[in-house]
């Protein structure tokens, strides 16, 4: 399992419930995860080694090894892993890549310009009057998206990401999308290059206040089913949206394997594509997993090998999820590390916490990231789940602990 988020925490859980896995090795894994090995996610060759001599299924968690072309180098050593290859990943390594390959198969998204001039970006904002958000090109970490309500906060975005390079070569170019308004919420699919089949529908919270205030993070929480994609909507986005997708990249000979994400707004009872993603979500994962019912290596390793088709679909537990991000005071902006977590060793009935920036020292479990641990809980109602995560996070302590209080009462509203 590359990678050391709670993401690949809750993959590499679930993957070791099969029968057919004997040990999950994580890549270089977290304070929670057994079976650590110290190989970056960017060391791409010596991950390859390391599976090879071991004889490792390897599954990819984030979008950088993607980017980096880490199942290319794979495949040309005959080693099985799972994801998209490079120029697949382009959907998310470079959303200007991702937006002309919508406009030209009328996939729908918000229009939009594309610049690399500050001045000529400037003059852009000041000759429009709709709101407007405006994205990093490259990868950032989930925070390289300003949305925009004013001209002004539109020249400011133009200047942090263009001018003072907020986001380094990824902002070397930037895209500036009409601002459509709606309900946001995740929709992922697995594919294997031919077929996609859906997972658990959920809806992600990124801002980093309650209320959805304050600036963009890599997502504070998340919760599964969401019901604001009911069964006609989930119908429209994986005909319109992910089976398009699967198809155009299929026919412009990138065919994608792997996790598909669409973020995607709906407004008017039409979903426009956000944004796309080549893994899974994180928070997202974390409370998708918890409800999955089905043997996920069986899914994935079908994913690789083309045969998704021979497989029935997904079975989901009949509850709700909720996943509570728990982070570190400052995070999306600088944050203490190195503090000790107590209350870990709890027990609840149906909690789990998927840790994600802690490591482990002399017995002790450290913070050591923004996003310090996602605690999941299952309930038979979007409420209960609510409930039994906020019970199970309020357990969990260090100095500075740092939670939103509102996680899933999007959907509660919406039911």
């Amino acid at each position: 399992m590359v990678g050391s988020g709670g993401r690949e925490h809750s993959l590499g859980w679930k993957l070791s419930q099969s029968p057919k896995v004997d040990i999950v090795y994580f890549a270089p894994g977290n304070g929670g995860t057994e079976n650590n090995i110290p190989i970056e996610v960017d060391k791409i060759d010596e991950l390859a080694e390391f599976a090879q001599k071991n004889n490792c299924y390897t599954v990819v968690g984030p979008e950088s090894p993607l980017a980096l072309g880490i199942v290319d180098s794979f495949g040309k050593k005959n080693l099985k892993i799972f994801g998209p290859t490079q120029k697949a990943a382009q959907l998310e390594s470079s959303k200007i890549w991702a937006k002309n390959f919508m406009k030209r198969n009328d996939i729908p998204t918000a229009s939009f310009e594309i610049f690399d001039d500050p001045e000529k970006a400037i003059e852009y904002v000041k000759s429009i009057n709709h709101p407007v958000v405006i994205k990093a090109d490259g990868l950032a970490a989930g925070k390289g998206v300003i949305v925009c309500n004013s001209t002004a906060e539109a020249l400011s975005a133009v200047n942090t990401i263009l001018v003072k390079k907020t986001f380094g070569e990824a902002g070397n170019r930037i895209i500036i999308e009409e601002r459509i308004d709606g309900v946001e919420a995740s929709y992922i699919s697995l594919s294997d290059g031919n077929f996609a089949i859906p997972m658990a529908t959920s809806q992600d919270h990124k801002r980093i206040y309650d209320n959805d205030m304050g600036p963009n993070t890599g997502g504070m929480g998340a919760y599964s089913p969401t019901p604001i994609i009911n069964e006609s909507m989930a119908k429209k986005i994986q005909e319109k949206i992910i089976d398009k997708t699967i198809d155009s990249m299929k026919s412009e000979g990138t065919p994608f394997k792997g996790f598909l994400y669409a973020g995607v707004m709906i407004k008017d009872g039409e979903p426009y594509v956000l944004e796309f993603n080549v893994r899974m979500g994180d928070p997202e994962c974390q409370p998708i997993i918890m409800r999955m019912d089905s043997d996920l290596y069986d899914y994935l390793m079908a994913s690789t090998e083309g045969t998704l088709s021979s497989l029935r679909p997904v079975d989901w537990k009949n509850q709700s999820a909720v996943c509570i991000v728990l982070a570190s005071k400052g995070y999306p902006e600088a944050y203490p590390k190195n503090e000790e977590i107590t209350g870990l060793d709890f027990s609840s009935e149906g909690a789990f916490v998927f840790h994600a920036g802690t490591k482990r020292e002399n017995g002790k479990v450290l913070t050591n990231g923004g996003r310090v641990l996602g605690v999941t809980a299952l309930g038979n109602s979007l409420e209960q789940a609510i409930s039994v995560a906020y019970s199970a996070a309020n357990k969990i302590n260090w100095p500075n602990k740092y939670c939103r209080t509102d996680i899933g009462k999007k959907g509660l509203s919406h039911l």
